[in-house]
């Protein structure tokens, strides 16, 4: 999946779209995609000056998003059709390596369990084959008009 058929299912949008790409999905199963670390990004102004480091939480959200992604993929809907993942809770995270400009954050996420419409995802993140992050991430699948 490229960026663009990335962008068909997420509602997010530069600055804050955190996977570039999909390279496997398996509906209703699992999902592996990457971000590329990039110096440009804005937040390495900030984090760290001569020290840059790539937020914790926003390798949580781009994992969080890569999940959006198989549950849009599998349920084949789209934020179009007034859909949304949001979180529910972010349970057992760990980090395990820093992640830094010019790393390739490789995405995993794999359906633990599917409750009415609260998904359970295990999630990693890797850097050249190293585990930097991984969580279990719960996402409740909701109507656009509910979050309002």
């Amino acid at each position: 999946m490229n960026i663009n058929e990335i962008m068909d299912l997420l509602p997010h949008r530069y600055p804050f779209l955190l996977v570039d790409r999909v390279t496997d999905v398996v509906l209703g199963e699992s999902i592996a995609g990457f971000k590329n670390v990039s110096i440009n990004e804005e937040v390495f102004n900030g984090h760290f000056p001569g020290a840059p480091i790539f937020p914790g939480v926003m390798i949580i959200e781009a994992m969080a998003q890569v999940s959006g992604i198989l549950g849009f993929a599998t349920t084949g809907e789209t934020a179009d059709h007034d859909k949304l993942y949001l979180f529910a809770g972010v349970d057992k995270v760990r980090f395990k390596r820093p992640v830094v400009p010019g790393d390739r954050l490789d995405l995993t996420s794999e359906v633990e369990a599917v409750k009415r419409n609260i998904w359970r995802f295990r999630c990693t993140a890797k850097v050249d084959g190293q585990t930097a992050c991984e969580a279990t991430i719960l996402c409740a699948y909701r109507d656009k008009g509910e979050v309002a």
